[in-house]
């Protein structure tokens, strides 16, 4: 029997999944909840195998409580399971721990199949959502850059103009650690091995402020 929780903060929707899952021979359901901050206790308390988990609720969101429940429990598989699949959810959502991505205009008997997948260890990724990730894996790859933060870009932009860490410090009204810190990350995430090399790929990349 693969053992499941299914959080969601819309009655309806959620009794309508645990309606249907209870139809599946090997399906259990052990526990429900309406908001993040429940599911996280019931998920704990329970231990099951898979958690369904909508991400947009009141009194603590899908992401939260996703990253929580992987936290203390990393043999659980969260399968996402939602109307959204917009960078702000898809990336945080994935990067929390979430094992697959599926959204709501999936039928009853895609759910099922997620679900024993999950179990078994394969990951079910909704078409949307993979094309988006290979989106931006290519964009990612093309422009290293995309994967700085704000204030790594710009600290790469001072960079570029030949400012030292304390002028940087200075510009940006940061202390020199943090300058540090951002710069070893512009370094990691640009591939680059020192600042010369960070300062070439802001002005071949037209960072550099005119």
């Amino acid at each position: 029997m693969v053992r499941v929780v299914v959080i969601d903060d819309h009655d309806i929707v959620r009794k309508g999944i645990i309606a249907y899952l209870q139809t599946e021979d090997d399906l259990e359901i052990v526990g429900q909840a309406s908001s993040g901050n429940e599911g996280i206790k019931v998920v704990l308390e329970q231990k099951p195998d898979v958690v369904l988990m909508d991400l947009i609720m009141e009194n603590g969101n899908g992401i939260d409580a996703t990253k929580a429940i992987m936290k203390q429990l990393t043999t659980c598989k969260v399968i996402i399971l939602t109307s959204y699949y917009d960078d702000e959810q898809v990336f945080p959502a994935l990067e929390a721990g979430a094992f697959s991505y599926m959204l709501k205009t999936s039928s009853a008997e895609e759910i099922a199949s997620a679900i024993y997948k999950a179990y078994e260890g394969n990951t079910v990724i909704e078409p949307k959502v993979a094309n988006k990730m290979m989106t931006s894996f290519r964009v990612q790859q093309d422009k290293p850059h995309q994967q700085l933060t704000d204030r790594e870009l710009e600290v790469l932009m001072c960079i570029g103009e030949g400012l030292t860490n304390q002028e940087i410090g200075d510009k940006l009204f940061i202390g020199i650690k943090t300058v540090k810190t951002h710069v070893s990350n512009i370094l990691s995430k640009l591939d680059v091995h020192d600042r010369t090399q960070a300062a070439i790929y802001a002005h071949r990349n037209g960072l550099i402020r005119k």
